[in-house]
Order: C-alpha cells, then structure tokens, then sequence
C-alpha cells in the first residue's frame, strides 16, 4: 500500500496534515495552516522538499528522544515526526518520507 497525505479541519478552523506511510503509520505532521490553500501548499512543499536529505534536521526532545524536522530550502519548517526510541529508527522514519512524500495521494477529510 503506497503513502497518503490526509488533510483534517481543527476544532479552531485550521488544516493540518499528516503524512503517513503504506503501513498507515504516521510519519510526519505539519503545522496549522489558516487556510485550505495554505495546507495544500504545505503538501506541495513536501513533495518538492522530502527527496534532499540535507533540508531534514535530526534533533532530540527534552526527554532524550530522537525526532526529525523537514524544513522547506527558506528553512521554514514545514513538517515534523513522532519522537522515536533510537536515532536508527529515526533515520528509517526519515527514509519513509524520502519515499512516500513526493508521491503520495491526497485524501482530504476537511471538507474544505
């Protein structure tokens, strides 16, 4: 099963969407966006960004957990991952969105 995006409304408004790998697995979440465009747009950032390993930043959380960010070329960050509970399962977390993110379909639950 290949990867989707899935766009949903929040309870203020805002869109948001999520990333999730064929297994159905989320592995990546944006920020609220304002506006349906907005969101698409973010999607479209990903397809474009997710390819080039040098836009994902590693990190670790406060409580010493492994996560990534995937930032578009201006540096804004245009998405984020779960906490993992080791870098290598973060960096397979990372080579998710490097195959499912330029590819995958749109399922859109927002109504918008």
């Amino acid at each position: 099963m290949a990867g989707k995006y899935v766009i949903s409304k929040q309870s203020n408004g805002q869109y948001h969407f999520v990333l999730k790998a064929g297994n159905g697995e989320t592995i990546l979440s944006s920020e609220s966006y304002t506006t349906h465009a907005s969101c698409e747009n973010g999607i479209a950032s990903v397809r474009t960004n997710s390819p080039l390993d040098a836009l994902y930043e590693r990190k670790t959380s406060a409580n010493n957990k492994p996560y990534f960010v995937l930032k578009a070329a201006n540096h804004q960050v245009i998405g984020s991952s779960e906490l993992y509970s080791s870098d290598s399962a973060r960096d397979h977390g990372i080579e998710s969105v490097k195959q499912n993110g330029p590819s995958a379909t749109v399922e859109d639950k927002s109504g918008g």
